[in-house]
């Protein structure tokens, strides 16, 4: 163990997301989203796996450690529910809340149609998945930078 460190940041976990930089992507997804077979089109090209947890549970192991790029007008990204691109579900708001937890500002969110998002998880840097069984609980973060003086750009 580390400390001020959330156990859920795995040794594999915490090398990938030192690993990434400006720019790169990182996909949360749920127990349903297609895991392996998107991961191993990644960049990192295997699937890192937060069995038992849920979303947010992940989402705030990831977030305490992770800057978001305010350089890119959505840094957060969700998976549109089908048909219905303008819903919300209680999972994104969950999410947003962790996203809120973590930052030092109001950060943006949007969602994307279902298929281009397992297209843009493929470019992604690599995917993590989760227990989590609320449909539609797949996000993309896109990773920022730490200034000189140690605070999210």
């Amino acid at each position: 163990m580390l400390k001020n460190l959330n156990p859920l940041l795995t040794p594999e976990l915490l090398y990938v997301l030192r690993a990434m930089g400006h720019g790169d992507e990182l996909v949360l997804a749920d127990c349903n989203f297609p895991s392996d077979s998107i991961a191993a089109q990644t960049t990192y090209g295997s699937l890192i796996r937060l069995d038992g947890n849920t979303i947010s549970e992940a989402a705030d192991a990831i977030l305490s450690v992770f800057p978001l790029d305010s350089f890119v007008e959505f840094p957060v990204l969700y998976m549109q529910v089908v048909g219905k691109p303008d819903e919300v579900l209680e999972v994104h708001n969950d999410f947003k809340k962790s996203v809120d937890n973590f930052s030092d500002r109001d950060w943006p969110i949007s969602s994307i149609e279902r298929h281009a998002f397992y297209e843009r998880a493929k470019q992604a840097y690599a995917v993590v998945s989760t227990s989590e069984r609320r449909p539609y609980g797949c996000f993309i973060l896109v990773k920022g930078v730490i200034g000189p003086d140690g605070n999210v750009m």
